[in-house]
């Protein structure tokens, strides 16, 4: 969990907190701190009350977005902290098109994980 910078807040174009995430779950908050405490989340502190917040768009239909855990892994193995892996998932990607994020929720996470590997290289 870390502070997060005005360029990467601007990238993101919303943000829920903890609480929020657990009622669009289902879930206790104390498993949302879980889901980012094991990585399968980014939850960064923002705004005046520095309160932990967890961009929106990792949460559809009620679950995590399929294949975030598996692009946060890759991108962790790939020595990315918790910024980096932010801006590299809300930066637009033309060939893609669009970001790695949107990719993610449109069920395209096969390219994305992809290029996230080649990264590695």
């Amino acid at each position: 969990m870390t502070e997060i910078d005005a360029k990467i807040d601007g990238l993101v174009p919303a943000w829920l907190t903890l609480p929020d995430i657990a009622e669009e779950l289902d879930v206790e908050v104390t498993r949302v701190r879980q889901l980012v405490k094991e990585g399968q989340l980014i939850a960064v502190r923002r705004g005046e009350n520095r309160v932990l917040q967890v961009p929106a768009e990792f949460i559809q239909d009620g679950k995590v977005v399929k294949g975030l855990v598996g692009t946060l892994t890759l991108l962790r193995d790939d020595g990315f902290a918790d910024e980096e892996m932010l801006e590299w998932l809300f930066t637009a990607d033309d060939t893609l098109p669009g970001t790695p994020a949107q990719a993610l929720r449109e069920n395209r996470g096969t390219e994305v994980k992809r290029r996230a590997q080649a990264l590695a290289v």
